[in-house]
């Protein structure tokens, strides 16, 4: 009964493995700059020139310390909105590459509806999600330790953990996106950009009379410079982003069962 996950997640397995790696480089490297660069410069200094809603939109206020420089440059550009980008992509590009090949003909003449046929595709999408999360805690929380200034462990599980939500809800607006555009390209264009442009309102908009819009984004209920600067677990956020994803995998079922393939 899970022969299209299967399928689908080692189709995967070269992507999520290529992706892992680097974002696990990148975070490496933060972390062997990171004690010259916050040894010689005065990072916090520096944030504090700059304007006070920047600094509030990219989680720069203990950028001079190790969690701070970490969670600022690694988890809010690599990963949630890097990451974040790249899994609706992938998602995107799903079921909308099946139909623009024809493929999606010869998988729905096997016993298989098309319900299931979305949620297998959605669940492969756990392996570039579950693989990224376990390499880059291990890298980041090992490297921290290597350079004498190690994280709190529970920190850094949490701010993984909390990731998976919103790396979810980016999978389900992928879906969604796989259903809805007339061709894959159009699709991955649009899946990825949804969240891309989403990003960029919600911290365009953050000190000013419209930061309600920032609503919209995923990324607006998942904060990991709050994870790893103050312990904060934003678990009410993590609930909003699980049923996001469930009301546009729902949304994704309904148009599927009903597009012409």
């Amino acid at each position: 009964m899970v022969e299209v996950a299967r399928y689908e997640g080692e189709r995967r397995i070269v992507g999520a493995v290529v992706a892992s790696a680097s974002l696990a480089a990148f975070g490496g490297t933060m972390l062997l700059v990171a004690p010259g660069l916050l040894e010689q410069v005065d990072l916090t200094a520096y944030a504090e020139q700059l304007p006070p809603s920047l600094v509030e939109s990219f989680g720069l206020e203990q950028i001079g310390t190790l969690a701070g420089f970490m969670a600022a440059e690694l988890y809010v550009f690599g990963w949630v909105f890097g990451l974040g980008t790249y899994v609706a992509y992938l998602a995107a590009g799903s079921l909308s590459g099946r139909i623009d090949d024809g493929t999606i003909e010869l998988v729905l003449a096997a016993p298989i509806s098309r319900t299931q046929l979305l949620a297998e595709t959605y669940v492969a999408h756990l392996l570039p999600v579950a693989l990224a999360n376990v390499v880059v805690a291990a890298v980041v929380y090992g490297g921290s330790v290597l350079i004498d200034d190690p994280l709190r462990i529970a920190d850094v599980v949490a701010v993984h953990a909390l990731s998976v939500p919103y790396l979810l809800c980016c999978v389900a607006v992928g879906t969604l996106c796989s259903v809805l555009a007339p061709s894959r390209r159009i699709a991955e264009a649009t899946g990825a950009g949804a969240i891309a442009a989403t990003y960029v309102v919600s911290v365009a908009v953050t000190g000013t009379d419209l930061d309600w819009l920032a609503m919209v984004a995923p990324a607006h209920y998942y904060d990991p410079v709050a994870v790893l600067t103050a312990s904060e677990y934003d678990l009410a956020g993590a609930g909003i982003l699980l049923g996001a994803a469930a009301v546009l995998l729902a949304a994704a079922t309904v148009r599927f069962r009903e597009v012409d393939v």
